[in-house]
């Protein structure tokens, strides 16, 4: 069964242009799945709202049960862990993954954040071996075909390659180069801009990133990306 892991964490609840101070990444991630499931009917998807309930920060207690070996672990381990397994679980049931990551200050929100911290796991999403020739470091998704759509809003504009902020704006760079260590390296990105004008070229932003969202969302599994930033 296809599966589309639909993830938001933008700190706004609702919808851009249906509901007062909505979310433009909502917006778009809601857009998103819809078209999904037009194409995948019996598909199934698994939402996690991280603006509502962020996942926990890493505390040292985490990091010592992470680098526990699991026949190891003691019960608090696996509780402290707990969290995690259940947001790995999720990523390794998803055949797409689609993330709304609007920016804040320049980056992804802290909540988003979080996330990447609780997936990014030595010995299960990532391998590490000090006496491994070469690289010691390993990802542990690769091959298995999954693809992260990352659906982005920016107040300002020019944020994208080759723009006058391009060197300001660390979303994209942070979250793929988060998956990419996992082994998820198929990724697409759209983005609004002009959020803080609010004025016909917000719309027009709005419009192409709704059109770029219905390409992506009906676009096959292993495509080249129509899309990048």
């Amino acid at each position: 069964m296809p599966t589309l892991l639909h993830l938001d964490s933008s700190a706004r609840s609702g919808f851009s242009g249906a509901d007062a101070h909505g979310s433009h990444t909502r917006r778009l991630s809601a857009r998103f799945a819809k078209q999904w499931l037009s194409q995948h009917p019996h598909g199934r998807v698994i939402y996690r709202d991280l603006g509502a309930a962020p996942p926990a920060f890493i505390t040292g207690q985490w990091i010592h049960a992470a680098f526990t070996p699991a026949e190891a672990r003691e019960a608090w381990m696996r509780d402290v862990l707990a969290e995690s397994d259940l947001l790995i679980s999720e990523l390794l049931a998803a055949d797409v993954i689609v993330a709304g990551v609007p920016m804040y200050n320049f980056g992804p929100p802290a909540q988003f954040k979080a996330y990447i911290d609780n997936i990014v796991r030595v010995g299960v999403t990532f391998g590490f071996d000090r006496s491994r020739k070469g690289q010691p470091y390993w990802p542990m998704l690769s091959g298995q075909a999954k693809r992260l759509v990352l659906l982005s809003a920016r107040g300002d504009f020019g944020y994208d390659s080759g723009g006058r902020l391009a060197a300001s704006n660390h979303v994209e760079a942070a979250v793929k180069t988060a998956f990419a260590y996992i082994g998820i390296t198929h990724t697409e990105s759209v983005a609004v801009e002009y959020d803080e004008f609010a004025d016909g070229r917000l719309a027009q932003s709005l419009k192409r990133a709704e059109e770029a969202v219905d390409r992506l969302a009906w676009q096959k599994a292993g495509a080249e990306p129509l899309f990048s930033d």
